[in-house]
């Protein structure tokens, strides 16, 4: 098997909890990394199979520290954990709130990436995917956004994130082009999660989104990278 241990983040619940189930049932070890012990305890007794809880605050240097410690070989790290503050527009919305999100989508993302870099360097077939949103597609905010009815600059501080979370993907793609990884981005759609209550109340299926997440997590060698992709498979564009 070419890929046979996962870390994601936020694994808890939501889309990361349906990406461990999924990775799982492909027969990989699971890291089941999650902010809060027990609520991570919780998924992994649920998950069951090869799931290993590991706490991680994407937030915190020291935890995400001693998180990367606990894994020695790593081939896919999935980048799930994320937060929507409100749904205020730029002109509405203050620093505080743009340093809050950006905290967890963007810096806690490259973070754990780069502390996990050592055990991703040890597979042969490295792979990393960033939860992301058709939201953070620059294109589709000033076009026809086929995944949300955005109805002007709402969630700007999320929005913000999510396209800050994309060139993120492309650099992290392009600097590690050479070593063997495919990095990619997904916009997994509305769904059913605790992101915020638009969320929890419209959103679909959280397991129809992370079908596309393993997808991404087990590409062949020949796959794409440095691409973002939509919940059914298709390309988003920047």
């Amino acid at each position: 098997m070419k890929h046979s241990t996962a870390l994601v983040t936020g694994a808890n619940k939501g889309i990361g909890k349906e990406i461990a189930r999924l990775l799982i049932a492909a027969g990989m070890t699971v890291y089941v990394g999650s902010r809060d012990t027990e609520r991570g305890r919780r998924a992994v007794e649920e998950l069951g199979g090869d799931a290993r809880l590991v706490r991680l605050d994407v937030t915190d240097s020291a935890c995400i520290a001693e998180a990367a410690g606990t894994v020695s070989t790593l081939d896919v790290l999935v980048n799930n954990a994320g937060i929507s503050d409100s749904f205020a527009e730029a002109p509405d919305s203050g620093a505080e709130e743009f340093r809050r999100v950006h905290e967890t989508n963007v810096f806690g993302v490259l973070e754990v990436t780069n502390a996990l870099l050592p055990a991703l360097r040890r597979s042969a077939h490295p792979r990393v995917v960033n939860v992301s949103s058709g939201t953070g597609s620059l294109t589709w905010s000033t076009n026809t956004n086929p995944q949300f009815a955005t109805g002007g600059g709402g969630a700007a501080a999320y929005r913000a994130s999510k396209a800050a979370l994309n060139a993120l993907t492309v650099l992290h793609a392009q600097s590690l082009s050479g070593e063997g990884f495919k990095v990619n981005a997904l916009a997994p759609g509305l769904r059913a999660t605790e992101l915020n209550d638009r969320a929890a109340s419209d959103g679909g299926d959280p397991a129809e989104a992370a079908e596309q997440a393993v997808r991404l997590a087990l590409l062949d060698d020949d796959g794409p990278s440095g691409e973002f992709f939509s919940w059914d498979g298709t390309t988003v564009p920047w």
